[in-house]
Protein backbone atom coordinates (compact mmCIF):
# COMPACT_ATOMS: atom_id res chain seq x y z
CA UNK A 1 0.00 0.00 0.00
CA UNK A 2 2.75 2.38 0.52
CA UNK A 3 4.53 1.86 -2.64
CA UNK A 4 1.14 2.34 -4.35
CA UNK A 5 0.39 5.78 -2.48
CA UNK A 6 3.89 7.20 -3.49
CA UNK A 7 3.68 6.52 -7.29
CA UNK A 8 0.20 8.11 -7.09
CA UNK A 9 2.11 10.99 -5.39
CA UNK A 10 4.35 11.37 -7.74
CA UNK A 11 1.37 11.52 -10.00
CA UNK A 12 0.04 14.25 -8.77
CA UNK A 13 3.23 16.29 -8.60
CA UNK A 14 4.09 15.17 -12.59
CA UNK A 15 0.22 16.41 -13.13
CA UNK A 16 0.34 19.46 -11.48
CA UNK A 17 3.81 20.72 -13.00
CA UNK A 18 2.13 20.21 -16.65
CA UNK A 19 -1.28 22.10 -15.73
CA UNK A 20 1.49 24.80 -14.75
CA UNK A 21 2.80 24.54 -18.22
CA UNK A 22 -0.13 24.43 -19.85
CA UNK A 23 -1.60 27.09 -17.90
CA UNK A 24 2.24 29.58 -18.81
CA UNK A 25 1.29 28.41 -22.48
CA UNK A 26 -1.78 29.79 -22.79
CA UNK A 27 -1.03 33.14 -21.00
CA UNK A 28 0.98 33.81 -24.30
CA UNK A 29 -0.85 34.91 -27.63
CA UNK A 30 1.96 34.86 -30.01
CA UNK A 31 0.09 36.29 -33.42
CA UNK A 32 -1.23 39.17 -30.90
CA UNK A 33 2.15 39.52 -29.20
CA UNK A 34 3.60 40.61 -32.58
CA UNK A 35 0.60 42.23 -33.77
CA UNK A 36 0.93 44.60 -30.77
CA UNK A 37 4.54 45.19 -31.39
CA UNK A 38 5.06 46.16 -34.73
CA UNK A 39 5.30 50.29 -35.35
CA UNK A 40 1.76 50.78 -38.18
CA UNK A 41 0.70 54.35 -39.38
CA UNK A 42 -0.11 56.77 -36.05
CA UNK A 43 2.84 54.90 -33.81
CA UNK A 44 3.72 56.95 -30.78
CA UNK A 45 6.75 55.88 -28.66
CA UNK A 46 5.46 58.16 -26.18
CA UNK A 47 2.41 56.06 -25.99
CA UNK A 48 4.29 52.58 -25.06
CA UNK A 49 4.61 51.74 -21.35
CA UNK A 50 8.22 50.32 -21.26
CA UNK A 51 6.99 47.82 -18.12
CA UNK A 52 3.82 46.14 -20.14
CA UNK A 53 4.10 43.12 -21.44
CA UNK A 54 1.93 43.19 -24.58
CA UNK A 55 -0.01 40.10 -25.60
CA UNK A 56 1.31 38.10 -22.73
CA UNK A 57 -1.12 37.46 -19.79
CA UNK A 58 1.63 35.75 -17.52
CA UNK A 59 4.59 36.80 -15.39
CA UNK A 60 7.98 35.86 -15.27
CA UNK A 61 7.51 32.57 -13.64
CA UNK A 62 5.49 32.18 -16.17
CA UNK A 63 7.34 32.55 -19.14
CA UNK A 64 10.19 30.23 -17.91
CA UNK A 65 8.16 27.29 -19.34
CA UNK A 66 6.83 29.19 -22.24
CA UNK A 67 10.64 30.16 -23.23
CA UNK A 68 12.13 27.00 -22.45
CA UNK A 69 9.34 25.71 -25.01
CA UNK A 70 10.10 27.74 -27.41
CA UNK A 71 13.79 27.94 -27.05
CA UNK A 72 13.83 23.92 -28.08
CA UNK A 73 11.35 24.77 -31.22
CA UNK A 74 13.66 27.67 -32.08
CA UNK A 75 16.44 25.09 -31.87
CA UNK A 76 15.40 22.76 -33.98
CA UNK A 77 13.77 25.17 -36.97
CA UNK A 78 16.82 26.91 -36.74
CA UNK A 79 18.73 23.70 -37.38
CA UNK A 80 16.46 22.93 -40.54
CA UNK A 81 17.40 26.22 -41.32
CA UNK A 82 21.45 25.90 -41.80
CA UNK A 83 20.89 22.23 -42.81
CA UNK A 84 18.45 23.81 -45.94
CA UNK A 85 21.35 25.86 -47.42
CA UNK A 86 23.74 22.84 -47.29
CA UNK A 87 21.63 22.44 -50.52
CA UNK A 88 20.67 25.28 -52.55
CA UNK A 89 17.62 27.16 -49.93
CA UNK A 90 19.39 30.91 -50.28
CA UNK A 91 17.20 32.19 -47.64
CA UNK A 92 18.55 34.61 -44.91
CA UNK A 93 17.34 36.01 -41.48
CA UNK A 94 18.55 39.27 -40.34
CA UNK A 95 18.06 40.53 -36.82
CA UNK A 96 18.71 44.01 -35.63
CA UNK A 97 18.85 45.26 -32.24
CA UNK A 98 18.89 49.04 -31.12
CA UNK A 99 17.72 50.58 -28.25
CA UNK A 100 19.61 53.03 -25.32
CA UNK A 101 22.27 51.76 -23.44
CA UNK A 102 21.51 49.22 -21.11
CA UNK A 103 18.26 48.02 -22.93
CA UNK A 104 18.89 44.36 -23.36
CA UNK A 105 20.37 44.17 -26.37
CA UNK A 106 23.20 41.79 -24.92
CA UNK A 107 20.52 39.71 -23.26
CA UNK A 108 18.72 38.88 -26.28
CA UNK A 109 21.76 37.58 -27.95
CA UNK A 110 22.51 35.39 -25.00
CA UNK A 111 19.40 33.96 -23.90
CA UNK A 112 17.62 33.91 -27.01
CA UNK A 113 19.90 33.64 -29.94
CA UNK A 114 22.39 31.68 -27.66
CA UNK A 115 19.46 28.75 -27.56
CA UNK A 116 20.62 28.02 -31.43
CA UNK A 117 23.54 25.96 -32.50
CA UNK A 118 26.56 28.86 -32.73
CA UNK A 119 27.81 27.55 -36.33
CA UNK A 120 24.18 29.19 -37.87
CA UNK A 121 24.76 32.68 -36.29
CA UNK A 122 26.70 35.74 -37.35
CA UNK A 123 26.86 38.46 -34.31
CA UNK A 124 27.94 41.78 -35.36
CA UNK A 125 28.51 44.76 -32.74
CA UNK A 126 28.93 47.45 -35.04
CA UNK A 127 30.91 50.65 -32.74
CA UNK A 128 31.90 53.98 -33.69
CA UNK A 129 33.10 53.90 -37.39
CA UNK A 130 36.93 53.69 -38.03
CA UNK A 131 38.89 56.13 -39.60
CA UNK A 132 38.98 53.51 -42.90
CA UNK A 133 34.94 53.20 -42.86
CA UNK A 134 34.56 56.61 -42.82
CA UNK A 135 36.03 56.65 -45.95
CA UNK A 136 33.49 55.55 -47.33
CA UNK A 137 29.51 55.78 -47.18
CA UNK A 138 27.79 54.70 -44.39
CA UNK A 139 26.06 51.55 -45.75
CA UNK A 140 28.99 50.02 -46.66
CA UNK A 141 30.63 48.52 -43.55
CA UNK A 142 27.03 47.29 -42.88
CA UNK A 143 26.82 45.57 -46.42
CA UNK A 144 30.06 43.58 -45.98
CA UNK A 145 28.46 42.10 -42.73
CA UNK A 146 24.71 40.78 -44.36
CA UNK A 147 24.07 37.56 -43.30
CA UNK A 148 24.75 34.79 -46.00
CA UNK A 149 22.25 31.72 -46.87
CA UNK A 150 21.56 29.82 -43.55
CA UNK A 151 22.62 32.53 -40.89
CA UNK A 152 20.79 34.32 -39.03
CA UNK A 153 22.65 37.39 -38.57
CA UNK A 154 22.56 39.91 -35.59
CA UNK A 155 23.25 43.15 -35.92
CA UNK A 156 24.06 44.35 -32.46
CA UNK A 157 23.29 48.28 -33.09
CA UNK A 158 23.42 49.06 -36.96
CA UNK A 159 23.01 51.23 -39.82
CA UNK A 160 20.62 52.96 -37.67
CA UNK A 161 23.22 54.25 -35.52
CA UNK A 162 23.77 56.87 -38.48
CA UNK A 163 20.45 58.65 -38.03
CA UNK A 164 19.99 58.03 -34.05
CA UNK A 165 23.73 59.38 -33.48
CA UNK A 166 24.53 61.27 -36.32
CA UNK A 167 21.06 63.21 -35.91
CA UNK A 168 21.44 63.87 -32.16
CA UNK A 169 25.12 64.88 -31.69
CA UNK A 170 25.05 66.49 -35.59
CA UNK A 171 27.56 64.11 -37.11
CA UNK A 172 26.64 65.16 -40.32
CA UNK A 173 24.27 68.00 -42.32
CA UNK A 174 20.55 67.59 -41.83
CA UNK A 175 20.19 67.02 -45.29
CA UNK A 176 22.82 64.13 -45.39
CA UNK A 177 20.67 62.60 -42.33
CA UNK A 178 17.69 63.12 -44.13
CA UNK A 179 18.35 61.04 -47.31
CA UNK A 180 20.14 58.41 -45.46
CA UNK A 181 16.36 57.41 -44.45
CA UNK A 182 15.57 56.82 -47.76
CA UNK A 183 19.09 55.10 -48.65
CA UNK A 184 18.20 52.44 -45.41
CA UNK A 185 14.79 51.27 -46.80
CA UNK A 186 16.11 50.79 -50.36
CA UNK A 187 19.07 48.98 -48.81
CA UNK A 188 16.74 46.84 -46.95
CA UNK A 189 14.16 46.38 -49.53
CA UNK A 190 17.47 44.80 -51.45
CA UNK A 191 17.75 42.55 -49.00
CA UNK A 192 14.44 40.80 -48.77
CA UNK A 193 14.44 41.05 -52.75
CA UNK A 194 17.52 38.46 -52.33
CA UNK A 195 15.85 36.30 -49.71
CA UNK A 196 16.62 38.03 -46.64
CA UNK A 197 13.76 38.42 -43.73
CA UNK A 198 14.77 41.22 -41.89
CA UNK A 199 13.28 41.49 -38.17
CA UNK A 200 13.92 45.20 -36.62
CA UNK A 201 13.64 45.37 -32.96
CA UNK A 202 13.78 48.78 -30.63
CA UNK A 203 13.96 48.01 -27.04
CA UNK A 204 11.95 50.17 -25.24
CA UNK A 205 13.11 50.92 -21.56
CA UNK A 206 12.28 53.89 -19.43
CA UNK A 207 15.08 56.54 -18.27
CA UNK A 208 14.35 55.48 -14.82
CA UNK A 209 15.06 51.86 -15.42
CA UNK A 210 18.33 52.54 -17.17
CA UNK A 211 19.31 54.64 -14.22
CA UNK A 212 18.94 51.13 -11.68
CA UNK A 213 20.89 49.38 -14.17
CA UNK A 214 23.31 51.51 -14.62
CA UNK A 215 23.95 51.88 -10.83
CA UNK A 216 23.76 48.05 -11.07
CA UNK A 217 26.75 47.86 -13.18
CA UNK A 218 28.62 50.51 -10.45
CA UNK A 219 27.78 48.28 -7.42
CA UNK A 220 29.19 45.21 -8.47
CA UNK A 221 32.92 44.62 -9.51
CA UNK A 222 31.67 42.22 -11.73
CA UNK A 223 29.44 44.28 -13.70
CA UNK A 224 32.42 47.21 -14.14
CA UNK A 225 33.53 46.06 -18.00
CA UNK A 226 29.99 46.87 -19.06
CA UNK A 227 29.77 50.03 -17.64
CA UNK A 228 30.75 52.85 -20.04
CA UNK A 229 31.05 56.89 -18.37
CA UNK A 230 29.72 58.12 -22.00
CA UNK A 231 25.99 56.72 -21.06
CA UNK A 232 25.65 59.70 -18.38
CA UNK A 233 26.29 61.85 -21.12
CA UNK A 234 24.19 60.19 -23.41
CA UNK A 235 21.42 60.16 -21.10
CA UNK A 236 21.23 63.34 -20.77
CA UNK A 237 19.98 63.84 -24.35
CA UNK A 238 17.26 61.25 -23.43
CA UNK A 239 14.67 63.28 -25.10
CA UNK A 240 16.50 64.23 -28.31
CA UNK A 241 17.07 60.38 -28.55
CA UNK A 242 13.35 59.47 -28.54
CA UNK A 243 12.75 61.56 -30.77
CA UNK A 244 15.24 60.44 -33.15
CA UNK A 245 13.48 57.03 -32.75
CA UNK A 246 10.01 58.40 -33.32
CA UNK A 247 11.52 59.79 -36.54
CA UNK A 248 13.21 56.24 -37.93
CA UNK A 249 9.73 54.63 -37.23
CA UNK A 250 8.15 56.92 -39.39
CA UNK A 251 10.59 57.17 -42.00
CA UNK A 252 11.92 53.42 -42.20
CA UNK A 253 8.95 50.91 -40.82
CA UNK A 254 7.91 49.58 -43.97
CA UNK A 255 5.93 46.63 -45.17
CA UNK A 256 8.87 45.01 -46.33
CA UNK A 257 10.61 45.52 -43.15
CA UNK A 258 8.47 46.61 -40.26
CA UNK A 259 9.89 47.79 -36.97
CA UNK A 260 8.97 46.14 -33.59
CA UNK A 261 9.03 48.17 -30.21
CA UNK A 262 9.42 45.98 -27.51
CA UNK A 263 8.59 46.78 -23.99
CA UNK A 264 12.32 46.18 -22.28
CA UNK A 265 11.83 47.18 -18.30
CA UNK A 266 11.06 43.54 -17.72
CA UNK A 267 14.03 41.65 -19.24
CA UNK A 268 12.41 38.22 -19.30
CA UNK A 269 9.26 39.96 -21.41
CA UNK A 270 11.93 41.36 -23.97
CA UNK A 271 13.62 37.90 -24.42
CA UNK A 272 9.97 36.60 -24.73
CA UNK A 273 9.12 38.93 -27.40
CA UNK A 274 12.13 38.72 -29.41
CA UNK A 275 12.23 34.89 -29.18
CA UNK A 276 8.51 34.80 -30.51
CA UNK A 277 9.59 37.29 -33.65
CA UNK A 278 12.15 35.12 -34.13
CA UNK A 279 10.14 31.71 -33.79
CA UNK A 280 7.57 33.48 -36.04
CA UNK A 281 10.01 34.33 -38.82
CA UNK A 282 11.68 30.66 -39.10
CA UNK A 283 8.42 28.91 -39.21
CA UNK A 284 6.68 31.58 -42.04
CA UNK A 285 9.88 30.11 -44.05
CA UNK A 286 8.23 26.83 -43.84
CA UNK A 287 11.19 24.76 -43.70
CA UNK A 288 11.70 21.41 -44.37
CA UNK A 289 14.59 18.75 -44.59
CA UNK A 290 16.84 18.18 -47.58
CA UNK A 291 16.86 14.98 -48.70
CA UNK A 292 19.55 12.64 -49.33
CA UNK A 293 21.87 13.02 -52.14
CA UNK A 294 22.82 9.76 -51.95
CA UNK A 295 21.52 5.85 -52.02
CA UNK A 296 20.43 5.60 -48.33
CA UNK A 297 19.45 1.96 -48.62
CA UNK A 298 23.00 1.38 -50.80
CA UNK A 299 25.15 3.32 -47.32
CA UNK A 300 22.77 1.24 -44.90
CA UNK A 301 24.38 -2.22 -46.69
CA UNK A 302 27.64 -0.33 -46.91
CA UNK A 303 27.91 0.30 -43.21
CA UNK A 304 26.53 -3.18 -42.61
CA UNK A 305 29.98 -4.99 -43.38
CA UNK A 306 31.99 -2.33 -41.36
Amino acid sequence: MAKSHTKSKKSGKKSKKSGSSDAAAASLRPADLIERLQVREGFTLSGVDPRSTPGFAGGKSDSVAVGATASAELSALQEQFFASSRFGDTRKILLILQGMDGSGKGGIVRHVVGAVDPQGVEHVAFKAPTPAELKHDFLWRIRRRVPGPGLIGVFDRSHYEDVLIGRVHELAPAAEIDERYDLINRFEQELVDDGTTVIKVMLHISADEQKARLFERLNRPDKYWKYNPGDIDERKLWPAYQDAFQTVFERTSTDAAPWFVVPADRKWYARLAAQQLLLRALSDLELTWPPAHFDVPAERARLGTT
